[in-house]
């Protein structure tokens, strides 16, 4: 499966992210397909990110899968639609909420807390 995901770079403490297209069993630095646009995400500036429009269009008609942060970002510039993945991104922001108050509520850690 081909994936449009985020390639980090910069240095330490001040992340710098080229947009790829990547085959998704490839490590997230690993070789790339092409290389669609950039994010920085420490700019002051109004231009946080740029991207290739016409290739990101070509590579979701081909099926390739985005990141949910890029996602994100294709529906924030308005690249794609995002209605439908709105409904989706609420209802798993919905269910990861009632899965914590239903630990709480149950008494059981989460799974990054050390047992005492």
């Amino acid at each position: 499966m081909v994936k449009i995901r985020m390639k980090r770079m910069g240095r330490p403490h001040r992340p710098f992210y080229r947009i790829n297209v990547v085959d998704s069993r490839v490590k997230r630095d690993g070789d790339v397909i092409e290389n669609l646009g950039w994010y920085d995400p420490c700019s002051s500036d109004a231009k946080q990110h740029e991207l290739n429009v016409e290739r990101v269009k070509f590579w979701l008609a081909k099926g390739a899968q985005p990141s949910e942060t890029i996602m994100d970002m294709l529906v924030r510039t308005a690249v794609v639609d995002g209605t439908e993945w709105k409904k989706r991104h609420a209802w798993r922001i919905e269910a990861k909420k009632q899965g914590v108050i239903n630990r709480a509520a149950a008494g059981t850690p989460k799974k990054d807390e050390k047992k005492k």
